[in-house]
């Protein structure tokens, strides 16, 4: 599957990549963080509209209950009120007898009046002689039937209603209930305190949702929206049965709109039954401003996006062209073209790609020409060597009779007591034999010095006291191999310059160490020297191009032969002292030739 995927990666154009990995690596994670803060920040607003539901639920329960406890109180005081008890037990036998009864008793009016929470009191009594008058109200079948009385003869604790009766005079408010008994007479009644509407009403003025509070049957008692109290929780259109539902918060639809609903229960003090407080808030209302800033947020992300992209591709899009720009300069290379020039700039990879590519062109071109001039100097190398050995080949002629020549004058010498003469003579002809055997291969140190200690030998014969010679090699170098040829001209050269114009003896020294793998050639005399004017002459010389017919043999041979075999830093370096002598010396890598 790896493999599949970079095979398939390795295919794609370099542009298709980089939009590919845009999308892959930034905008689709950049897409999914922007939702999934936008669903953050809606959670965050619906969480924070809960809890403010849940505080104000709480505030409404704690406020309700304390202006429920003021006709609780009332009804604590009226269950042992003599005079209430007196009135409604009473048989009367007229009805002025009853008025005055009526016009006695002023409590009901009196609660009425101090307490703002009460709308109203009734006492319903199954006294026959009693009339109505809206505070003491004889029993009927309706009233007898009617639930909230049915529950209140249940228990002697209090219980909060909502009244829906259909009398002349309803009641529709949430209601205090209460049975009050009068064992004595083996009589009860039922009282009831009616709450002031718009006090209760006022407690959920304020309210930021739609609130209510709901009786046991479901009657709504208060409400923000004053228009929805005698309803019941079934026609406001839930979408669900609060009736049964238990405290806690739920989502449903509320006049066909989403919608976060909050239940909490009031327990009022002593009551036997209670009260349902329920917030209602529409999602939308409370996600709005939410949902505006995450929309602002996605709108600008996506812009942010959208431009990103369209950077990536012009970006893209310069890249790949330069690099197809260089891909037609490499082509052009490749089809043998060493003129061709890259001109891409920039300081980025492919600008240094570029450079490198001109950088490469330019050597390829420079190696070459530079293979081309090695060519050409191997060749006047080869002919150099070939030209030593045919200088050499033109005065053997007829090598035998020469040396059977020699060989006599040897021993002629030798015979009449002439040893010098007669060593001179082998010396002579050992270095004309080893001098005839020299071809274009290559010889070592030790046979080398044979041919030079031979010559310095000769040349000590001819100027006698005036020469004198030394030569040390130390051991780990008489078997590395050299070209033919290369130090004898530099004792030559000693010899022949170093005694002119000087007087006395000439000292010549041949040094050859082996030092960190470098062979260090040095021959030096004490002989004339040379002017600054004139080395400088001699190096250019044996440095130039041209090469004058005396000087086949010489430095300059020397010279070009050390550096067309080891390269340039392994020439000929003249250090000289007019008057004090000269000094020649090159360097040779010791693994540069192996050894014998």
């Amino acid at each position: 599957m790896l493999r599949r995927f970079i095979r398939v990666s390795n295919n794609l154009k370099l542009k298709h990549k980089l939009l590919i990995s845009y999308v892959l690596v930034v905008m689709i994670p950049v897409l999914i963080i922007g939702l999934a803060v936008t669903g953050y920040f809606r959670q965050q607003a619906l969480d924070n509209a809960i809890g403010q539901t849940i505080n104000n639920v709480d505030k409404i329960k704690s406020q309700t209950a304390t202006l429920l406890r003021v006709p609780t109180d009332i009804s604590d005081i009226l269950m042992f009120n003599n005079e209430l008890k007196e009135i409604v037990n009473k048989r009367y036998s007229s009805v002025m007898e009853l008025t005055s009864a009526y016009l006695a008793y002023k409590d009901f009016q009196e609660y009425k009046r101090q307490y703002r929470e009460v709308a109203g009191i009734r006492f319903y009594s199954d006294n026959p002689t009693l009339i109505n008058n809206l505070e003491f109200i004889p029993l009927n079948e309706q009233t007898k039937e009617s639930y909230w009385y049915q529950k209140a003869l249940l228990s002697t604790n209090t219980g909060w209603f909502y009244i829906p009766d259909k009398e002349d005079n309803p009641v529709h408010k949430l209601s205090l209930v209460r049975k009050v008994p009068f064992p004595e007479y083996r009589t009860e009644g039922v009282l009831l305190i009616e709450i002031n509407q718009d006090e209760l009403n006022e407690l959920l003025r304020q309210e930021p949702f739609e609130t209510l509070i709901a009786d046991e049957q479901g009657y709504v008692v208060a409400a923000k929206n004053t228009d929805l109290v005698g309803k019941t929780l079934d026609e406001l259109d839930f979408g669900v049965d609060l009736q049964n539902q238990a405290k806690g918060t739920l989502e449903a639809d509320f006049q066909g709109e989403p919608s976060n609903i909050v239940i909490d229960e009031l327990r009022p003090v002593s009551s036997m039954n209670s009260l349902k407080v329920i917030s209602v808030f529409e999602t939308k209302d409370i996600v709005k401003d939410a949902n505006k800033i995450s929309l602002i947020g996605m709108l600008f992300i996506s812009l942010v996006l959208i431009i990103a992209l369209l950077l990536v591709y012009i970006i893209s899009f310069l890249t790949s062209n330069r690099l197809l720009r260089l891909s037609k300069h490499l082509n052009k290379l490749a089809l043998g073209d060493l003129n061709v020039t890259s001109r891409i700039d920039g300081d980025d990879e492919i600008g240094q790609l570029s450079r490198q590519f001109n950088y490469m062109v330019k050597s390829i071109n420079e190696l070459m020409t530079q293979v081309v001039e090695t060519t050409e100097q191997n060749n006047q190398l080869e002919i150099a060597q070939k030209e030593i050995k045919l200088k050499m080949m033109a005065s053997q002629i007829n090598p035998h009779f020469l040396f059977n020549a020699l060989e006599s004058i040897r021993m002629k010498a030798h015979i009449k007591g002439e040893a010098e003469i007669a060593n001179i003579v082998r010396l002579l002809g050992k270095l004309m034999r080893k001098s005839l055997e020299i071809g274009s291969g290559k010889t070592t140190f030790q046979a080398e010095l044979e041919m030079v200690s031979s010559y310095l030998e000769i040349q000590k014969f001819r100027y006698g006291d005036r020469l004198a010679f030394q030569i040390h090699i130390d051991p780990g170098a008489e078997k590395i191999y050299i070209p033919p040829l290369i130090v004898q001209p530099l004792v030559e050269n000693a010899i022949v310059h170093g005694l002119e114009n000087k007087e006395g003896t000439v000292h010549v020294n041949i040094d050859i160490r082996l030092v960190n793998d470098v062979v260090q050639v040095r021959v030096k005399d004490d002989g004339a020297g040379i002017t600054p004017e004139r080395l400088a002459e001699v190096m250019q010389f044996i440095r130039g191009p041209e090469e004058q017919e005396k000087s086949r043999i010489g430095l300059r041979n020397v010279h070009q032969r050390l550096t067309l075999t080891y390269g340039e830093p392994y020439g000929l370096q003249i250090t000289s002292v007019y008057g004090k002598g000269t000094e020649i010396a090159f360097d040779l890598p010791s693994g540069g030739e192996q050894h014998v």
